[in-house]
């Protein structure tokens, strides 16, 4: 009885201590399989955010010139229609006015210049302006001078001038003005996002 008793003893508490230390241990290792896991998310929580934030500060510093963007869509069907109306009122003025030979070969050049610097201006002027390039829009913005220079031209120092062409002339250096210092001022603006 005596080893009988003195077995199941210890075995007994042997059972009892193991029990508390197990359960001990049980619930000691959810705990820090938990703060594990908490403690992970806690440390993959800014590791999200930061890239999140990376990928939004160029979108903070959008510079692009909407009223710009859509002057110079407007401009781009003016000078479509400006180019046909000055044709056809080039034909008007050789079938009724003594128009002279080399007049007219000098208009008729500046007229297709007019239209190739035109499709140029605009189109470096609206990929600068969208994609923030400032080489792009310079070359926009200096294409605007002979451009206007054009305008003025036929304005005022062609050889017949009707009063249609004065409308339409007047109209594109109204366009080319307000251009001019929308495309200044995104300059301007893209040149302070590079200094940043």
């Amino acid at each position: 009885a005596g080893p009988g008793g003195r077995g199941p003893g210890p075995g007994g508490s042997g059972a009892r201590g193991r029990g508390p230390r197990g359960g001990l241990g049980g619930a000691a290792e959810p705990a820090k399989a938990q703060r594990g896991r908490e403690g992970g998310a806690a440390g993959r929580g800014p590791g999200r955010a930061l890239p999140a934030h990376g990928r939004l500060a160029p979108a903070g510093r959008q510079r692009s010139s909407a009223p710009l963007q859509v002057l110079l869509f407007l401009n781009g069907w003016y000078s479509a229609t400006y180019f046909l109306l000055e044709a056809f009122v080039f034909v008007y003025k050789v079938l009724l006015l003594p128009y002279p030979f080399t007049n007219l070969v000098l208009d008729v050049v500046l007229l297709f210049l007019y239209l190739g610097t035109e499709a140029t201006r605009i189109f470096f002027g609206s990929k600068g302006n969208l994609c923030q390039r400032k080489v792009p829009l310079s070359i926009s913005l200096a294409l605007t001078i002979p451009a206007a220079v054009m305008a003025t031209y036929y304005l005022l120092l062609q050889t017949y001038a009707l009063r249609l062409e004065a409308i339409l002339n007047a109209t594109l250096l109204l366009f080319y003005a307000i251009e001019l210092l929308l495309g200044i001022l995104a300059l301007v603006s893209f040149s302070s996002v590079d200094s940043y």
